[in-house]
């Protein structure tokens, strides 16, 4: 039995919060609260206390309920050490091959830059799962609002490379959206057509897509196939995987429909 229970909390309109269960040891933490009552009242039922906050980046829609949390619980806030001054609250500061401690499961930090400088994926290995924050969503990827195409590119690569069953929890319910956007670029796609029937079913009974997989966007999404899809978005052969990517994420960015 695997010790680490993941409990998804909805916040805000589509945003995500993580609830961490280590249940060897009781202790707890939540991934990218960006309000406080929610997760103050799963506590609650579940007469748990929290101990940790782990930040993927300091956007206000993942830390808006870093004080209150901390204010009612005492709890720890792990952040990259490029934004401890842009979290509140922050206590830890941590980059590129930490390890964090919930109880007696591990995460590795990876740092993953793009949507922000300081942005950061927390993945544990032993439990199949990262949380990839507004970097990697499922059939999409995160704006462009403080690092370059080739960074977010090889951010995307790197999450990509992690093994295919590995489960990918995002910050935000967007798949249905992405999907219109994917479909538009790849519509020959089988595994993206698949997926998208999938995920319109499920938001149709008002459920979760996420997480997905690595092996599913691997397949499925159109900024992790970016290369393969330039012939698709006019550019010619020699175009080089990073600027692929960038055209495509600049498309996305003006897609409407």
């Amino acid at each position: 039995m695997l010790n680490l229970e993941i409990a998804t909390i909805p916040l805000l309109t589509d945003n995500y919060g993580y609830l961490l269960i280590d249940h060897r040891t009781g202790q707890t933490a939540v991934v990218d609260p960006s309000e406080a009552d929610p997760i103050l009242r799963v506590l609650e039922r579940r007469h748990l206390k929290l101990n940790y906050i782990l930040n993927t980046h300091h956007h206000h829609d993942h830390v808006g309920g870093n004080l209150e949390l901390k204010k009612a619980t005492g709890c720890e806030i792990i952040c990259s050490h490029l934004d401890k001054s842009r979290v509140p609250g922050a206590d830890l500061g941590v980059g590129e091959g930490d390890e964090v401690m919930i109880g007696s499961s591990k995460a590795t930090v990876m740092e993953i830059p793009g949507h922000t400088v300081g942005h950061i994926a927390f993945y544990f290995p032993e439990y199949q799962a990262v949380f990839s924050g507004d970097t990697l969503f499922s059939l999409g990827c995160g704006r462009l609002f403080e690092g370059t195409p080739a960074q977010m590119w090889n951010s995307l690569r790197r999450l990509a490379d992690l093994p295919p069953e590995t489960r990918v929890y995002c910050g935000h319910e967007y798949t249905e959206a992405n999907g219109r956007f994917a479909l538009s670029i790849d519509p020959h796609n089988t595994a993206l057509l698949d997926y998208c029937h999938h995920v319109t079913e499920r938001r149709q009974d008002n459920l979760f897509t996420v997480p997905s997989t690595v092996d599913t966007e691997a397949k499925s999404n159109p900024f992790l196939r970016a290369p393969l899809l330039a012939k698709a978005m006019n550019l010619p052969d020699t175009t080089q995987p990073a600027e692929a990517f960038a055209t495509m994420r600049a498309m996305k960015d003006k897609f409407t429909a």
